[in-house]
């Protein structure tokens, strides 16, 4: 497996005014990730509106990210699903692709899966793919606790590590000093970045760095730096930035600091809505504070680490 480290931005899928692909949008919001120097990427997500894609446009989304990152950092593939028969048919489609991992949901509709059947969701996909799994915990109804996803990370060989999202910090931090030697433990909670990489999170997979990749960046090498005054002043202007950007139409809101920045990010595929002027208004200010305290700050982001 791919050691994956550090920032990896669930990226914003891009679509034009009639909700079609927008790949000369995604190429270039992968180039302006990899400027920033981001440690890896994933498409398909919930910020990339994973829920919306067909599978031929999962593959296509995935085709142009692996051929725009050309080998520079790892890629990962989000798959949001709600059965297992579809969900190995969008994995199998990706096999031919050069891709660090999966992001793989639990399933996401209101009848929820036993324990052993949720074990068996997760162990068929690892038999059917050669590819290493993330488990996305993310579905609020459906959140796996500590006990079944040891047990899954134990059981499962091709599941290589979680990214806690939904429920409390407890949940990662229990993760972090339970979880089998070897898997990963990624931070999603945006609004609690600092501390979790304080607990020591593997990286973050989540909102925030798709929209400030070079703040996340510098969170991240401060407190690898030990430099804890900084790191907090990072978190408070993040978590400030986090609350314009949180809700029902987080996706647009990250598009529109994106856009904010120079970089291309499309349009939301309906119903979801373009950002508002009021969400607007708040984003862009906080969006150049951040900024202009990372280049005050001279924390540079690091080189991407090299693939192992």
């Amino acid at each position: 497996m791919t050691q994956i480290v550090g920032i990896i931005p669930p990226l914003v899928t891009p679509f034009n005014k009639e909700g079609e692909l927008d790949e000369v949008a995604m190429r270039g919001q992968i180039r302006f990730m990899l400027e920033k120097g981001v440690h890896g990427i994933c498409v398909g997500g919930s910020t990339g509106e994973g829920y919306t894609l067909s599978l031929p446009e999962l593959r296509r989304l995935v085709e142009v990210a692996v051929g725009e990152v050309s080998g520079q950092v790892p890629v990962i593939a989000g798959i949001i699903s709600n059965s297992t028969y579809d969900l190995i048919a969008r994995a199998k489609s990706l096999e031919g692709f050069k891709l660090a991992a999966l992001q793989v949901t639990p399933t996401s509709y209101i009848f929820n899966p036993d324990d052993d059947a949720v074990v068996g969701h997760f162990k068929a996909i690892t038999t059917a793919v050669d590819i290493p799994v993330i488990i996305y915990n993310v579905i609020r109804w459906n959140i796996l606790s500590a006990d079944l996803l040891v047990r899954i990370m134990s059981e499962v060989d091709g599941v290589m590590g979680v990214k806690q999202s939904g429920g409390e910090i407890k949940l990662l931090a229990d993760l972090l000093v339970r979880a089998p030697k070897g898997k990963m433990i990624y931070s999603a909670q945006d609004a609690l970045l600092y501390p979790t990489f304080m607990l020591g999170a593997h990286g973050s997979i989540s909102a925030n760095p798709a929209a400030v990749p070079s703040a996340c960046l510098a969170l991240w090498n401060a407190v690898k730096a030990g430099d804890h005054k900084t790191a907090l002043e990072l978190h408070n202007l993040l978590l400030r930035l986090w609350n314009t950007l949180a809700g029902n139409t987080m996706p647009s809101c990250v598009k529109y600091a994106l856009s904010v920045q120079g970089c291309p990010s499309g349009f939301p595929r309906l119903p979801l809505p373009v950002a508002t002027a009021k969400q607007r208004a708040a984003i862009e200010p906080a969006v150049k504070d951040l900024l202009d305290y990372v280049e005050s700050s001279r924390i540079k982001p690091a080189k991407s680490p090299a693939l192992k």
